[in-house]
């Protein structure tokens, strides 16, 4: 389908399919190519300097029928008049709840929306109802319409027998996604279990200070900082660590392509009942409630100084916040461990199926 352009005006830096093979590339990037992929489409980055295959820098094309612009609305009368008579389709992958910095910014281009007849394209139906909502309130539901097509999974990727190490836990996503809070839950399950060991990576996207971590290991014992890691070596590691250890509340998935792929090879995913975490996994038992205690503990800490959040930490552990986590660990680790695998749903040839039906207007 080479009459389709995905169009990135976003990226912080340009990527490719050579990217998503050699390097740390984020879930929105790595979504984008497998698509593209495909369905044989082109893509365009705004800061883009020379082609790499598919991927070109922006400018003028022609030929172009369906115009998938990402994430941002801004701009997108701009975008759509380089491809006239394309149609248009905004393909977003952050929060938008109503009254939230981007869904204010999904509001504010309402005409913009309504005039180019867009249609959304929400990656979980957590997120398609939070843009639904947007809609409703800009009184543009009837002009703007929002689909969900999940996020792809390579379709190569199942469980592959690799031996379990029951003592491994690992976090792979960017450190904004709750991992300060990883970091002192696991301070709690290494006092309960002091052989557990955590492995940390992420894409590379986002610093660690911003976060509000000090230390590339937290200051916490057993804790490895394994840094910014190709698709397939991240992948070695969830497959053989007990589960992926991921607490996160704090920014609340749309998605989460780490517990899609995690799934997929078949290693658990301990989260919380927060954003598509939920839809995507399917499985209560990898389900935890966000706790009252928790939210508490999570929205102190943050406004105090950094040096005094392993101290809070171990204050909290006292006091049974963590013990949640510390009761389903040793449950796993005991042989209760749940078994998961590859969900068809995210397949990307299920996927791509779905763009297909989107552009020949059959995708309910």
């Amino acid at each position: 389908m080479s009459s389709v352009l995905f169009f990135d005006a976003t990226c912080p830096r340009p990527y490719s399919k050579r990217s998503l093979e050699e390097e740390a590339l984020g879930g929105t990037e790595a979504s984008v190519i497998r698509i593209a992929e495909a369905l044989d489409a082109q893509v365009m980055q705004h800061n883009r300097a020379g082609a790499d295959g598919r991927c070109r820098p922006a400018g003028a094309a022609s030929g172009i029928e369906h115009l998938v612009v990402l994430r941002d609305p801004q701009g997108l009368r701009g975008i759509a008049s380089a491809f006239p008579g394309a149609r248009v389709y905004l393909w977003l992958h952050d929060l938008v709840r109503p009254g939230s910095k981007r869904g204010r910014r999904l509001a504010a281009a309402a005409a913009a929306l309504a005039e180019l007849r867009v249609t959304l394209v929400c990656v979980s139906e957590f997120q398609r109802r939070q843009a639904q909502a947007v809609l409703e309130r800009a009184r543009i539901a009837e002009r703007v319409r929002a689909v969900r097509i999940y996020n792809p999974v390579d379709d190569g990727l199942v469980p592959n027998g690799a031996p379990i190490d029951r003592d491994k836990l690992v976090f792979f996503s960017s450190p904004n996604k709750g991992l300060a809070l990883a970091l002192d839950a696991f301070q709690a399950l290494r006092r309960a279990m002091p052989r557990l060991k955590l492995r940390v990576g992420s894409p590379g996207y986002r610093s660690l200070r911003r976060a509000g971590i000090e230390r590339v290991d937290g200051g916490v014992e057993g804790v490895e900082w394994l840094g910014a890691l190709p698709q397939a070596r991240m992948l070695e590691e969830v497959r053989s660590a007990l589960c992926v250890f991921y607490p996160n509340f704090v920014l609340p998935e749309t998605f989460g392509l780490v517990l899609a792929e995690a799934k997929a090879v078949g290693t658990p995913v301990l989260t919380h009942d927060c954003g598509a975490a939920a839809e995507v996994l399917a499985d209560a038992g990898e389900i935890l409630p966000v706790a009252r205690a928790v939210r508490i503990y999570e929205r102190t800490v943050r406004v105090l100084p950094r040096s005094l959040r392993p101290l809070c930490a171990a204050c909290a552990d006292r006091a049974g916040v963590f013990a949640p986590y510390v009761e389903r660990v040793r449950e796993w680790r005991g042989g209760a461990r749940p078994v998961t695998g590859p969900d068809a749903r995210f397949r990307t040839s299920t996927v791509a199926g779905e763009w297909r039906r989107l552009f020949a207007g059959e995708l309910a």
